[in-house]
């Protein structure tokens, strides 16, 4: 549906709140897919429903500036997803391994008297601290894991589980796709033990628009 240069990609629904099953989400995803293969997308949340052709037209016609300058931001640029995993196990024994102390001190308090030991080397949580904050920074969006060369916006967003230490999506042009994805796959050594994993899209940019639409009656 037309106003101008602008269209909105629309199907026929019932008027009731749609479940977010796999399948209706993924049709959903699918449809962003591709129109973006030739089109640049403002991707609109799963489950927004109005009640006639007329009130889609209204919107885009009362929004059209906005659209239009969202649009022209996210002309030809894609999103890419990149998640960090880490062993916690596995971290724990580098640690231990890189720092003699740490190791003795472990040794040392395993025993029947480890409290009384413990006490005067109360830096020790700190310093595993520090260095678990070290081996995170590894992961930042300014490491090379990041192709700063080609991104052009980048968002972390919050982790999922207690083994994920990234969620990360970069605005990526369309020019730049394989050499964001060849940096991401040889410029690892520095998360050593991490599980990089990139997501696979593209996407329609999720993570870069936020429209939010208000309702007024008449």
């Amino acid at each position: 549906m037309h106003y101008k240069n602008l269209a909105a990609v629309v199907s026929d629904a019932p008027l009731e709140v749609l479940d977010s099953t796999r399948e209706n989400v993924l049709a959903h995803e699918r449809v962003n897919e591709t129109v973006m293969r030739e089109h640049t997308v403002i991707p609109m949340s799963f489950g927004t429903i109005f009640k006639t052709r007329e009130d889609i037209v209204e919107l885009l016609r009362s929004a059209a500036e906005a659209f239009g300058d969202v649009l022209n931001k996210m002309q030809n640029k894609l999103e890419f997803g990149l998640k960090v995993l880490w062993d916690r196990d596995q971290a724990i024994r580098e640690v231990e391994s890189e720092d003699e102390d740490i190791s003795r001190l472990k040794k040392e308090i395993s025993g029947p008297e480890g409290a009384d030991l413990l006490r005067p080397h109360a830096a020790w949580p700190a310093r595993s601290i520090r260095r678990c904050s070290r081996a995170r920074s590894a992961t930042s969006p300014t490491s090379s894991i990041s192709c700063a060369t080609c991104r052009s916006a980048s968002r972390i967003n919050k982790p999922i589980g207690d083994k994920m230490i990234m969620n990360a999506a970069f605005l990526i042009s369309r020019d730049q796709e394989a050499a964001f994805d060849a940096e991401g796959q040889v410029d690892r050594q520095p998360l050593r033990q991490a599980d990089v994993q990139a997501t696979p899209g593209p996407w329609p940019p999720y993570n870069f628009v936020n429209i939010r639409l208000k309702l007024e009656r008449a």
